[in-house]
C-alpha cells in the first residue's frame, strides 16, 4: 500500500527544506522547457543548473530562501531562485542589484552591506515586483 500524506514543510530540517524548494522550481521551470540538475557541491556558485530545450540557454542558479543580493554573487552569471508562498521567481542577480543601485532602493552604507556584502528581503519590497514580475516571476501553467 502506498503511503502518500503531505509533508509539513515547516517540520523538514534545512536540507530537507532546500531540496524541498529545488523540486518545486525545478517542477515549474520544467513547465517553461528546463531540465534542472541538482550539484552535490556548489559549482562556481551555484546550486543547480537548469539547460533548456533550446539547447544553448543555460542558467546556473542559486537557490535561496528569499530574494537577496551578495557582494560574492557579482560577475559570476549568476540567477538566484526563490519561492514567496507558491509564487516562484528567477532572476539575475547582477541585473537586480544594478536596478536597485540605479533607483537607490538600497542603503549602501548601512552596516551590514558595508561589512557582509549582503542585503536579503524577508517579504518582497512592492518596488521589486517592478522588476521581478514581468520577466522573472515563474508563473504556474495550467494544464
Amino acid at each position: 500500500m502506498n503511503d502518500f500524506r503531505h509533508v509539513d514543510y515547516h517540520k523538514l530540517n534545512a536540507r530537507q527544506k532546500e531540496l524541498h524548494n529545488f523540486h518545486k522550481i525545478a517542477a515549474r521551470l520544467a513547465d517553461y522547457g528546463f531540465h534542472s540538475m541538482w550539484l552535490s557541491d556548489d559549482w562556481q556558485g551555484a546550486d543547480f543548473i537548469a539547460c533548456h530545450i533550446d539547447g544553448a540557454t543555460i542558467l546556473r542558479v542559486q537557490l535561496k530562501a528569499r530574494m537577496v543580493l551578495d557582494r560574492k554573487y557579482l560577475g559570476k552569471g549568476l540567477h538566484i531562485a526563490f519561492r514567496d508562498g507558491e509564487r516562484i521567481f528567477v532572476y539575475p542577480h547582477d541585473a537586480l542589484l544594478d536596478w536597485v543601485r540605479t533607483r537607490n532602493l538600497m542603503d549602501e552604507t548601512r552596516t551590514f552591506w558595508q561589512d557582509q556584502g549582503i542585503r536579503s528581503w524577508a517579504r518582497l519590497p512592492s518596488w521589486a515586483e517592478d522588476f521581478l514580475v514581468p520577466f522573472f516571476e515563474i508563473k504556474a501553467v495550467r494544464q
